[in-house]
């Protein structure tokens, strides 16, 4: 296995997002390894054609754009410590290959994911979306039951 460097480490803003960060975070200082947080935002691109009321298809995706980078500013801020390099991203696309895709574009060298949603808590990122990063990526992924 190749050194780590840069650890992906997506996230849907929850509590329990931030306990897979915390734990890159411990995981990122042993090897001295950047982070990348990521957030995507799910296409709207297959909705295009439907009559929506009031709001442009265009118009929403743009204001759900706008949302999660205000939600990423303070998700970084609030979680994020300052001894260890990171950066973020705001995507949209199809959760799970715009995981994989932006992980490789940007050279991360492994994952670390939630593997599934806490009882009695919505399912959000964690379930599908961690199955098909595990089985399409190009590097290892790590993932973590983030309700331990």
């Amino acid at each position: 296995m190749n050194t780590i460097t840069k650890i992906l480490v997506p996230t849907d803003f929850s509590a329990h997002s931030n306990r897979v960060l915390q734990s890159a975070i411990m995981i990122a200082r042993k090897f001295e390894a950047a982070i990348e947080v990521v957030f995507v935002v799910e296409s709207l691109d297959a909705y295009a054609g439907f009559a929506l009321p009031h709001l442009p298809l265009e118009n929403l995706e743009k204001e759900l754009l706008e949302r999660a980078k205000r939600k990423m500013t303070e998700f970084i801020t609030e979680n994020m410590t300052l001894d260890v390099p990171h950066a973020s991203a705001v995507l949209t696309g199809k959760v799970a290959a715009e995981i994989v895709r932006h992980a490789k574009a940007t050279e991360c060298d492994m994952i670390m994911i939630g593997t599934q949603t806490c009882k009695g808590v919505e399912k959000t990122l964690f379930g599908s979306v961690t199955e098909r990063v595990i089985k399409t990526a190009h590097c290892p992924v790590l993932s973590m039951n983030p309700c331990i």
